[in-house]
């Protein structure tokens, strides 16, 4: 519990420790990293009389922060605009709302249009990010299923292509850290296996898998469902599809946009008694709308029309990814489906840092680990983020 010096300490929190809930605890960290926690009669005051930043949380809740994996946008900007300007407008809009790690997330469009996405997060990620860390890029399609596109340009869809694959991790090494394709589609199975071998999280999404078909995919490395119930074959008692193989298999993440809009409440009761083995995930899926009101807005080139926080394609009505926040989501999940604040503080943390291998050092509150910390009102508001020990509001 010892430091050498602390730059930051609250006291008289909540604390939501990655192996217990402390009701009256402290926590400090220094240069970054979490460096102690404890109950507050644990507190030596010794130590604590010089610290630079005191902070009395009166008893509100001191989380991890969030990590979103699937995340296209905010505040007027979208991750295909591809620019520096777009990734501090997103990441510094979600970082308001708790989020403190992000993957920017593509659509399906041209080779060119995702190469350009890969460009400016790699120049993003070299230069450091002054909002929400980015730890890397989703891919989500070209190679998805044109039964199942929701809000994906159907132009542009085609089967997974191995020579992209391959010289886009050649040349941007580290950098993709998950990718949505359709498991079923000529020359999956063969990407799958590729990727995953190079320690690449796999979902499966926007898809017409039949269950032994995902079930294969399991085998060669897919591990992970994007946006659960939505754009993938359905559960049917004797065809249990892509939605009876997310529910059933422990080996998949399985995500879930917890907005009330895109899984009805009861679906998600029943995808978070089936995911126990810390593989359930809170997204966002957040386009450039979120964080504005009504009107028109653009999701990767296709026109979207938002109505009282619903985002939909303006031709076909299907919804085009939300207008949530990750803070939102959490509240959601406590509110509506019933869980405590750790648990759902879990789904939108631990279990997305362990998704894309990076759970030993973000996403949860433990000693050594990067002080991404959120300081959350009873009612579930948040009050303050810090990145890295640096505070953001």
């Amino acid at each position: 519990m010892t430091a050498s010096a602390w730059d930051t300490l609250i006291v008289n929190a909540k604390v939501a420790g990655e192996a217990r809930t402390l009701e009256r605890g402290f926590a400090a960290w220094s240069q970054g990293k979490i460096t102690a926690l404890g109950s507050m009669d644990e507190l030596p005051e010794s130590q604590a009389a010089d610290v630079p930043t005191r902070i009395d949380a009166g008893g509100s809740w001191l989380l991890p922060g969030f990590v979103d994996v699937h995340i296209h946008g905010g505040f007027g900007s979208d991750v295909m605009d591809a620019t520096k300007d777009a990734l501090d407008t997103i990441t510094r809009f979600h970082n308001s709302k708790g989020t403190t790690t992000i993957l920017p997330t593509t659509v399906t469009q041209s080779r060119e249009a995702i190469e350009a996405v890969l460009r400016a997060v790699r120049d993003y990620v070299r230069d450091g990010s002054p909002y929400a860390r980015v730890a890397g890029v989703h891919l989500e399609g070209p190679f998805i299923s044109p039964k199942w596109p929701g809000a994906q340009n159907p132009s542009y869809i085609v089967n997974p292509q191995l020579d992209w694959l391959d010289a886009w991790t050649a040349e941007y090494p580290g950098l993709i850290k998950l990718v949505t394709l359709a498991p079923e589609r000529e020359g999956a199975l063969e990407a799958i296996r590729r990727l995953s071998e190079q320690g690449i999280a796999i979902a499966a999404g926007h898809t017409d898998a039949t269950y032994d078909q995902v079930v294969e995919a399991i085998a060669h490395g897919l591990g992970h469902a994007v946006h659960t119930f939505n754009a993938m074959t359905g559960l049917h008692h004797r065809n249990p599809g892509v939605v009876g193989a997310v529910l059933t298999e422990d080996a998949i993440n399985a995500e879930v946009i917890a907005d009330g809009h895109h899984v009805h409440p009861a679906g998600i009761k029943l995808l978070t008694k089936a995911k126990r083995s810390d593989n359930l995930l809170l997204i966002t899926d957040a386009i450039s709308a979120a964080g504005l009101g009504n009107g028109e807005y653009d999701l990767g080139g296709l026109p979207v029309i938002v109505k009282d926080g619903v985002a939909r394609l303006k031709e076909g009505n299907s919804l085009a990814g939300s207008t949530l926040t990750m803070i939102d989501a959490l509240r959601f999940m406590v509110e509506r489906i019933g869980l405590s604040v750790e648990e759902a503080s879990r789904l939108g943390s631990r279990n997305p840092a362990k998704a894309i291998g990076l759970f030993d050092r973000i996403g949860s509150l433990a000693v050594g680990k990067l002080a991404d910390v959120l300081l959350v009102s009873a009612d579930l508001q948040i009050e303050q983020v810090w990145v890295e020990g640096q505070a953001k509001l």
